[in-house]
């Protein structure tokens, strides 16, 4: 072959690549379908959200009026009608989150090939001019039939490296979209989590409505004045307070009611946390289910060790350093187990440790400040330093005043306010609401 023909092949193939080489793939059929399915589902959320908030209203109405049997009654259904609006919320909230899901990781199919593809013809652009570098200039000369020729040669060649540097600066900004849609999709992913938590509360809530409801009939028989007895007997039970068992998941002796006042208060004069706040953030972080400290106990299967169900890159290495430190076995201390859908398939990373359920890595963070204070090794096991670290955490986060209670408990839950995980902030007031009469029975 020629010198001429050579280079006229070269930029030949390579304007072919330029023209056709740069491939894009359009989004799936699917996506005007994802696009419309989302846009129903948020319909019905806002639906859903209004009755919800309209419930809300009736229950303060009637919570307001003569504490009869029957307004009770009332209140509970009122209550039980609102969770179940909430736990249907949080399942279209599921579904929604299950469409983003498949965008993101359809957005990180077609990244990907799109880069493969880019990579490819980039592959072939460099080898072809590494080829043309063989031309002299004498070549390039010789190789043209008349000054025009030559020219037309030369602007080809201008237009072919600047070609090139559009192909490099595709391929950038294809990298940083795969990247940013493997972030959107790692967050989309630890909403699912979340999600999930939230949905096993709020079951949980509707079971210990409907249990407390007939608790109540049964003892009152459907009869007021049994009820307005039953009120009066319930005034006079601080002795029986201070004797209900306080069950602490992860830690192996229970504590009554009084004691866990004690441990709560002493922690709040260390954090200015209120002691009917602290035990309402534990309560709930131990009543997720059965995810709490069900996993990496003596005699689980090797799917429930902390290998399989703790995050290998966060937390795994400070899992332990922790156990070491303290003289625990690592495959048979008991951490929390992971989320599950509704295949079976694992969700997230699990691996919280003791009453406060700090993961690995957080309590870290908290070591040296719980030293500080006790004098000892931070132990996430010990129930005065899980009191204490779950109070240096609301602390920080503004639970030291009334008004930064609510935003703190989301924070402790998911690290925001997002109101899409609201149930759980609420959960928490209303637990702590419940725990101060308690206290306050206990101080009469």
């Amino acid at each position: 072959m020629t010198k001429k023909n050579l280079f006229f092949g070269i930029i030949l193939f390579l304007g072919i690549i330029f023209l056709f080489g740069i491939k894009t793939y359009a989004q799936t059929s699917d996506s005007s379908s994802i696009s419309d399915q989302r846009a129903q589902l948020e319909k019905q959320l806002a639906d859903i959200e209004s009755q919800i908030a309209q419930y809300q209203k009736d229950l303060a109405k009637v919570g307001s009026q003569k504490n009869t049997l029957a307004n009770k009654i009332k209140q509970y259904q009122i209550k039980q009608a609102q969770i179940i609006l909430q736990i249907k919320d949080t399942n279209l909230r599921l579904s929604d989150l299950q469409l983003q899901l498949m965008q993101s990781q359809a957005a990180i199919d077609e990244n990907e090939r799109d880069i493969v593809s880019t990579r490819n013809n980039l592959a072939a652009v460099l080898k072809q001019l590494w080829k043309s570098q063989t031309f002299t200039f004498l070549d390039f000369i010789a190789s043209s039939d008349n000054f025009s020729d030559f020219c037309n040669r030369e602007h080809t060649y201008t237009m072919i490296n600047s070609g090139l540097k559009d192909m490099l600066q595709s391929l950038k900004t294809k990298e940083a979209d795969l990247q940013q849609s493997q972030q959107d999709l790692a967050n989309q992913k630890d909403q699912q989590v979340e999600l999930l938590s939230i949905a096993s509360l709020q079951n949980s809530q509707l079971e210990q409505s409907l249990n407390e409801q007939s608790t109540l009939l049964t003892q009152v028989k459907g009869q007021e004045k049994n009820y307005q007895a039953s009120l009066k007997q319930s005034n006079a039970e601080a002795s029986a307070i201070k004797g209900r068992i306080y069950s602490l998941i992860g830690v192996s002796a229970q504590i009554d009611f009084g004691e866990a006042v004690s441990i709560a208060k002493w922690a709040g004069d260390q954090t200015g946390v209120a002691p009917a706040m602290l035990l309402a953030i534990l309560t709930q972080e131990s009543s997720l289910g059965q995810n709490v400290g069900t996993c990496n106990r003596a005699g689980d299967p090797t799917s429930k060790g902390w290998k399989v169900v703790m995050s290998p890159t966060r937390d795994q290495a400070p899992f332990l350093q922790i156990t070491r430190e303290l003289g625990r076995d690592p495959d048979t201390t008991p951490v929390s187990c992971p989320m599950h859908d509704k295949t079976g398939k694992q969700i997230g990373w699990g691996g919280a440790m003791g009453p406060a359920q700090f993961i690995p890595s957080t309590w870290l963070g908290y070591e040296n400040k719980i030293t500080a204070i006790t004098g000892k090794i931070a132990n996430p096991w010990d129930i005065r330093d899980a009191f204490l670290a779950a109070a240096l955490k609301l602390g920080a986060d503004g639970a030291t005043t009334p008004s930064g209670e609510w935003a703190a408990a989301m924070k402790y839950f998911c690290g925001s306010t997002n109101p899409a995980y609201s149930f759980y902030g609420d959960n928490v007031m209303a637990t702590a609401a419940k725990y101060q009469a308690d206290i306050d029975k206990l101080s009469d």
